[in-house]
């Protein structure tokens, strides 16, 4: 039986409203700079990609060298691993799959299965669709099993994992699955799970009856005209090498699955695409983004790592990480900014690296505003924390606003230090001033629905300039 799958996207370039101050361009590329090469010193990388769509408007720029002394520059041209980032492609197709009808997210997986998966259950609880996009499943990691590789730290294992994965086959996934073992009901706990994805990449192939990676090509990249985004580079294409934090060469991802985990290779060019799309809004974009389980915390879309609520509204990211490049796709979509990170090294810190560049990129992007003292005022012998959303965005989405600091003990959960909201975007809390150490600076951040701590704003004059860049206060 054949299924008409839908190979349009509306990608409209809709204005969303900014939270900034017209920027110049050149301010726009000289903060770019700046962040670029604070990412090159701290990451240890040889070499950046940066992509970013602010507005409508597109800004790429590259750094360094991939190959240390080699000259050999980046470009917007460029084929990079892109990893995990591959699982929002993946997300995307089934979201589509959902709207058209095809699949609902109360449905048990194993009715996409062609054989009998009675192990896919944990006391008699099936495990969802919509348990499955967030992970959620209550399946283990990955298949093949790499923890006996993992739990011991030695150089060689990325090599190791290398040779694991080429030699594996759809088969022995297939065969291995009916091994798996869950160890809680599904739905109820949180474990990454890459072996998730490839199990989705043969779900849609069975429910569409046909190759995953030709439903990506038909039904995604053409559509997007990311013509340099595919799963295998053609024999004249060269992928850019990585490293890892001594500097060796690290191997290429590979493996004979689905490739619905993380086997596309992409351009700065057809990321950019990508961000686009991201901040379209169209029906299966926004499927894609959804809360699917009402969370008032952080909730993960179809495959996302997080998706919080931060003053700059919805914050999406997902983070790609190869052996030896990594990946950080982030989108805004409420204030209409996407911000693309590539570098050539997979370190323990770099992630960290990546996610505060495009955080710091994000505030510089969007805070042009006058000097001033940010987040308390002196009222009486009360200190007043405030927080203003802004009335462009969606306040709707805060279930809380919690000021943290040295005070106590930096737990935003605190019943005590809980903002109470004086109206649909103003949040306030009086606090007296007994309460604290006359004389002494005091430190604090903000804190939405308890998880997302905001950056202060590049404006506040009343920060401490430590890498963290904290708020400050003193009674005197």
């Amino acid at each position: 039986m054949k299924y008409i799958f839908l190979v349009f996207f509306s990608i409209v370039s809709h204005q969303i409203f900014c939270q900034t101050n017209s920027i110049s361009e050149n301010r726009i590329y000289s903060l770019i700079d700046e962040n670029a090469q604070n990412l090159l010193r701290n990451s240890g990388a040889t070499s950046v990609s940066l992509g970013i769509v602010k507005n409508g408007k597109i800004y790429t720029k590259h750094y360094g060298e991939i190959d240390k002394g080699t000259g050999n520059k980046p470009d917007n041209n460029t084929y990079y691993e892109i990893a995990s980032v591959t699982k929002i492609v993946t997300g995307s197709l089934l979201a589509q799959a959902v709207l058209n009808g095809k699949v609902k997210l109360d449905d048990d997986i194993r009715m996409y299965l062609k054989d009998s998966y009675p192990n896919l259950q944990y006391n008699g609880s099936p495990i969802y669709i919509k348990d499955l996009i967030s992970f959620q499943s209550a399946l283990p990691r990955s298949l093949p099993d790499e923890s006996s590789i993992w739990n011991v730290k030695r150089d060689e294992n990325v090599f190791l994992s290398a040779k694991i994965n080429k030699e594996y086959s759809k088969q022995l996934f297939l065969s291995d699955l009916k091994k798996v073992k869950l160890d809680t009901i599904p739905g109820t706990k949180y474990n990454y799970s890459n072996l998730s994805l490839e199990l989705t990449g043969h779900m849609l192939e069975n429910i569409y009856q046909k190759d995953f990676q030709e439903l990506v090509k038909a039904n995604f990249l053409m559509p997007l005209k990311m013509n340099h985004t595919r799963f295998d580079l053609d024999d004249n294409e060269i992928l850019a090498n990585g490293y890892d934090e001594k500097h060796t060469l690290m191997p290429h991802l590979e493996n004979n699955l689905w490739g619905a985990t993380g086997k596309l290779k992409s351009t700065t060019n057809d990321l950019i695409k990508l961000l686009q799309y991201e901040l379209s809004g169209s029906k299966i974009v926004t499927e894609s983004q959804r809360n699917v389980k009402q969370s008032d915390t952080h909730w993960f879309g179809y495959f996302w790592d997080r998706w919080e609520i931060t003053d700059k509204g919805k914050f999406g990211y997902k983070h790609g990480g190869a052996y030896g490049t990594q990946t950080f796709f982030s989108v805004f979509p409420e204030i209409n900014l996407g911000i693309c990170v590539i570098v050539n090294i997979s370190a323990e810190n770099t992630i960290s690296n990546l996610q505060s560049t495009v955080l710091n990129l994000a505030e510089d992007l969007t805070n042009q505003n006058n000097q001033s003292t940010y987040g308390y005022k002196f009222k009486g012998n009360n200190i007043v924390f405030s927080y203003i959303h802004d009335k462009k965005l969606d306040s709707k989405l805060i279930a809380s606003i919690s000021v943290a600091g040295d005070f106590n003990n930096w737990n935003p959960k605190d019943p005590k230090y809980q903002l109470v909201r004086k109206s649909n975007n103003k949040f306030e809390i009086a606090l007296p001033k007994k309460d604290f150490q006359k004389g002494k600076m005091y430190l604090f951040k903000f804190v939405i629905n308890k998880e997302s701590w905001l950056l202060p704003p590049k404006n506040a004059i009343n920060t401490d300039k430590a890498e963290d860049n904290h708020l400050t206060f003193k009674i005197d």
